[in-house]
């Protein structure tokens, strides 16, 4: 199974408000142009995001927990072999806080992984950093294993150069 993992710092952003705005799925379309649809039902919801040539599909459960600060998240039927992860929030020292999006997948499809499970790692990573940017505009990438409270956007498997 491939992973993807998405970091990003909001100096000026409370953990409750980032928590409240990263559960807010059905915004993600207008957030990130390869986010089609999102259609949320409680405690699931339908996704469709553009990949390559086509649109991939699948419904997932969502488990949130506001005061763990963690939206657990795990497909329940859908394109993917197995799709599954979380989103998790915490504070910063010094103040806002921190999303950490994390993700495991399997097309299910081994002759073809090594062309698929690139792209969609790459297209994961941008679209994640993407919405995270659409919400908050101080949103800043924080680079693998690394605190980016220099000030300096990181280089990670969210920064993505544009």
């Amino acid at each position: 199974m491939r992973s993807v993992q998405v970091t990003m710092d909001l100096p000026g952003t409370a953990p409750r408000e980032a928590f409240d705005a990263v559960r807010a799925f059905d915004r993600y379309p207008q957030l990130a142009p390869d986010i089609r649809a999102v259609v949320t039902h409680g405690d699931s919801s339908d996704w469709e995001v553009y990949f390559r040539n086509g649109i991939l599909r699948w419904t997932e459960t969502d488990h949130a927990d506001p005061e763990a600060g963690t939206i657990v998240f795990a497909q329940r039927d859908g394109d993917f072999e197995d799709f599954s992860g979380e989103w998790r929030v915490t504070a910063r020292d010094g103040g806002g806080s921190r999303i950490t999006f994390r993700a495991g997948f399997d097309f299910g499809i081994p002759s073809l992984a090594g062309i698929l499970d690139p792209v969609a790692e790459r297209v994961i990573k941008e679209t994640i950093a993407c919405v995270v940017r659409g919400m908050f505009a101080d949103a800043r990438a924080v680079a693998d294993g690394q605190d980016a409270g220099d000030g300096q956007p990181g280089r990670t498997s969210a920064a993505v150069d544009r």
